[in-house]
This record gives structure tokens, sequence and C-alpha cells, in this order.
């Protein structure tokens, strides 16, 4: 029994799907699905009842995520404890937009109480660099949201926001319970910069042709509501300042609150601030 083979057994637990598994660890299905089987013959037991339309844990297989799961948080804290005492024991971190808010103060402490030698240092980026820093090399794991170009990061879903759009408090629609994209069509639309990952502009960006102001942060957008009357989108629980509200957008999809990282090297602490970000909002939730 390896740790690789726990690793990729754990993912497909929580996933409870071998696609979005392999996803997730940036590798294809087969050689995922080969490795769960080898792990089954390794422990005679099956561990997922697997279907057309996903995977089920079996008994066995219970038992074995939360014994996996305690490993693998015990193999992390040993490499990072190894890398710490090799004067390795700091940790620049990433956020975007209200990336930080969302993973709270608990997130922090649990971090320090995991790593408390740990010099961690936050570096927040604009709407221009979704990678929040990890694609110029200025930090080691970013908390941004999704979609954008993730090749060569491995990226862990912290949990899935409804989007909503921003209104002026005293707007025609914001009375409305909810709204779709044409009842907004002859908006101004706050804009991206040009040059932003196309993906990113594409979601966050409102209909092709807006002619809204162009934003690079969060306040940048709100106050391009609260002063001009623009629109442009929002996680539907951000808090707002007096005299904006948020109208739920039934066709746009939810926005993904993710921890990314570099796939390939990744410093044993950066491993450990993912799992632990994943605890703390799996326990939240």
């Amino acid at each position: 029994m390896e740790l690789r083979e726990l690793r990729y057994f754990v993912a497909v637990a929580e996933e409870l799907h071998f696609g979005r598994a392999a996803a997730r660890l940036h590798m294809t299905q087969p050689p995922l699905s080969r490795a769960v089987r080898r792990l089954e013959a390794d422990l005679g037991h099956p561990l997922l009842s697997r279907s057309p339309t996903g995977v089920a844990l079996t008994p066995a297989g219970a038992a074995l995520y939360d014994e996996a799961r305690t490993l693998l948080a015990q193999a992390d804290h040993a490499r990072a404890r190894v890398a710490a005492a090799g004067g390795a024991a700091a940790l620049a971190v990433g956020t975007l937009g209200d990336s930080a808010e969302r993973v709270g103060a608990g997130l922090a402490a649990a971090y320090r109480e995991r790593h408390p030698e740990v010099r961690v240092r936050v570096r927040e980026a604009d709407f221009t660099d979704p990678s929040a820093g990890l694609r110029a090399g200025l930090v080691d794991v970013a908390l941004t949201r999704l979609p954008f170009d993730d090749a060569g990061l491995a990226v862990r879903v912290l949990r899935t926001d409804p989007v909503g759009v921003v209104l002026r408090a005293d707007d025609p629609l914001a009375g409305r319970p909810r709204l779709r994209s044409a009842d907004l069509a002859d908006r101004r639309w706050f804009r991206l910069p040009d040059g932003v990952d196309p993906r990113w502009r594409a979601y966050w960006s409102g209909p092709a042709g807006s002619d809204g102001p162009v934003v690079r942060t969060v306040h940048e957008c709100l106050q391009a509501v609260l002063w001009n009357g623009s629109v442009g989108l929002a996680p539907l629980d951000l808090d707002l300042p007096d005299g904006l509200t948020s109208v739920a957008l039934a066709d746009m999809p939810p926005s993904r609150l993710v921890a990314a990282w570099p796939a390939a090297g990744a410093n044993p602490l950066v491993r450990s601030f993912a799992r632990i970000a994943a605890d703390v909002y799996r326990a939240a939730a």
C-alpha cells in the first residue's frame, strides 16, 4: 500500500467520480482506475461500488477513507517539518478579490497550529492575474477562483458559490428574486482589461460588446456600480456597501473558490496548506 495510491483513492472518494478525480489529480482516468484496483487487490476488499453515473464507497472503502486521510495528513506534516528544519519554513500565499475573506480566520488558525514555525506571507493580486501570482512565480500557493487556464497547476475546489448581479439598490430590477442574463442585455457591464486570461475575462465581464468601465479590483467593481449604475457579477453572498444589492442570476454557472499550486515539485508546506484548507471547508460545510 503506497501513499500515492492512497492519495488517488482519497481523490476518488471525495469526488465520487473517476473522471473528476483524474482531472483534479492532473492525470488520465485509466492509470487512476488501475491504481485503485491495485489498492483493492492489495487490501483484499472492494473499496468502491462502480456504476455508469459514478461511484460510491463500500463499507471497507469508508473505513479506509478515514484512515487514508489521517495517514496522508501525517505524511504531509512530516514532509513539512523536514522542509522547515532544512530552512524552507516560509510560504507565500496569493489571494484574489474576496478569496482571503472567504477562507476566513479558520484556515489561518489551523495552519498556524499545524506549522507554528512557518512564516506565511500573503500577497494580494488584482483581476488582471487570476492565478494570483502563481504564473509569475511570486507565490507558492493561491486562493483564487475558477475559471482560468490551470494547465500545469494542481487545483483543489474549496467551495462553490452561486453568482449574482450587483445593482444599485434603487435599480428597477433590484427587487426581483432572480434575474437572467437576457434581463440585463441593455445594461453597461463593467469589464476586465484586455489581455486578461480569456476564460476568466469571458466569465466575469458580462456580455460581449459592453461599454462599461474597466475595473481591476473588487472595490473598483462596486464603485463602478454605485457611481455609474453599471452592473457586474459577484458571489451572491458578498458583503456589499450601503446602496448596493445583489440578485441571483439564474443562468450563470456558480463560481468555484480554489486552492491552486504548481503541479510539479510542490513544496510539502504547500501540500499541507491545500489539505488543511480542504479540511477547514469540509468541516464548515
